[in-house]
């Protein structure tokens, strides 16, 4: 196979080790009155209510339904637009698709409907939470005060500063009314989460800003998130108000402490995927590597880094000998100042790197494994040797168009873009490189 073939093999390979349905049916199971989360058992008295919110929504819910059936009294699912397909239906079940990277009126509604079911859950019952990445959008409801317009400003403010999603998050956490864990605190009954982690690291308080965890984030690490992006200043009145008066005590804060009836367990992660990709490699033969899980950074500046790595490998068979595969997992980003054009992290990712790469018997991937990069059809690009070549041949600037973020553009140009449509998983952005042997 050609390096190309085989990064998008791999690709494949990791998204479907992340797959929500078997990552949930691995660690659920039910026997008459007693639920197992993997070595954990808890006993079911009184009714089950089901809660979902994320991209991976639905799968994740679907899982449950099968394993748990009619004892689901009610449920709700909120899920991105498009993502709908493999919910469970039944006249018990209410799905709602809402706006995502930018939360919408279905966001909200989606989060008055979870909160309405959470406060159903008596003392005797079992509420069972599922959280992918994406709950943060989609899963909304702003503090009393501050509007939906309010809130998405914000959110969009934060999206395009170059903010990582943890300093994201502690922002999302200090104005709203369901995340830092403020879900948990309204359920009288028994809480068991399971959770798809988005997130560098998988801390629980910040994948889809934990509403069931308790968080070490506070309004001043908000407010200092806010200053450092040069957001502050250009919030709405409301936010800013809401900030101001958690700084001064006059608000509650997100939750500090555990509670004893909830139970929060993570199910899969970017790690999982990283070491399917990683195996598969293995069995074709190469040498194959995780550089880390963990990685961070702008987009276009770890592409470089990453490409030094590749270069090295190609040219002297260090740190790995050829043939070899690298793999990385984590969340770049992108900071964007003035007016941009269209891409997202990975695509901004794989343009950056196809000049580092130029000449290079390589292939490079990048893909949010959602199957969305930014607010795109796109899930990210794939590049190799000749890709800087064909970009200059049809006439693009690959200096300019990084520095306009127009980045989907030049790789649509050149057939360089990824799109895997939903994937229904959710587990951070993935790179696969693809080193052949010397022919």
């Amino acid at each position: 196979m050609e390096a190309r073939e085989v990064a998008l093999l791999l690709m494949e390979e990791a998204i479907r080790s992340a797959n929500p349905y078997g990552a949930v049916r691995r660690a659920l199971s039910a026997e008459g009155r007693r639920l197992k989360v993997f070595n954990r058992e808890f006993d079911v008295g009184g009714k089950v209510y089901l809660l979902a919110f994320g991209k991976a929504a639905c799968t994740m819910a679907k899982a449950v339904a099968d394993v748990l059936g009619d004892r689901i009294e009610e449920g709700v699912v909120v899920t991105k637009y498009g993502y709908a397909e493999s919910c469970p239906r039944g006249p018990n079940i209410r799905v709602v698709e809402a706006g995502h990277p930018v939360p919408d009126e279905n966001s909200l509604l989606g989060a008055k409907l979870g909160l309405e079911l959470a406060e159903k859950v008596g003392p005797d019952d079992l509420l069972i939470v599922l959280i992918s990445g994406g709950g943060s959008a989609l899963f909304l409801l702003p503090e009393e005060g501050i509007s939906l317009e309010d809130k998405i400003k914000t959110n969009e403010l934060l999206l395009k500063s170059g903010a990582k999603i943890y300093e994201i998050n502690t922002v999302r956490k200090h104005i709203s009314a369901v995340k830092g864990g403020k879900l948990a605190k309204r359920v009288r009954g028994t809480v068991v989460s399971l959770i798809l982690s988005d997130v560098v690291g998988d801390p629980l308080e910040a994948i889809a800003s934990g509403p069931t965890v308790k968080d070490p984030t506070t309004f001043q690490d908000a407010y200092r998130i806010l200053k450092l992006y040069s957001v502050w200043e250009k919030l709405p009145e409301s936010v800013k108000r809401q900030v101001e008066r958690g700084l001064r005590g006059e608000v509650e804060e997100t939750l500090k402490e555990d509670l004893p009836n909830v139970h929060n367990f993570i199910v899969g992660s970017g790690t999982m995927a990283c070491e399917a990709a990683r195996r598969k490699a293995e069995e074709l033969g190469f040498n194959a590597a995780i550089l880390t899980t963990t990685l961070e950074g702008e987009a276009r500046e770890v592409a470089l880094a990453i490409g030094s790595i590749v270069e090295e490998i190609t040219r002297n068979d260090r740190p790995l000998e050829k043939p070899a595969v690298l793999i990385a997992g984590g969340e770049w980003t992108v900071t964007i100042t003035g007016e941009a054009g269209l891409g997202g992290p990975n695509q901004e990712f794989a343009l950056s790197i196809a000049r580092k790469i130029a000449g290079l018997n390589v292939a490079v991937l990048a893909v949010d494994t959602d199957g969305t990069d930014g607010p795109t059809d796109a899930a990210g690009g794939i590049v190799d040797g000749r890709t800087l070549e064909l970009l200059k041949n049809a006439g693009i600037d690959v200096e300019n168009a990084l520095k306009r973020h127009d980045a989907y553009h030049a790789l649509e140009r050149v057939s360089a873009l990824l799109k895997t449509g939903p994937t229904g998983t959710n587990v951070n952005s993935l790179v696969i490189v693809v080193i052949p042997k010397d022919v």
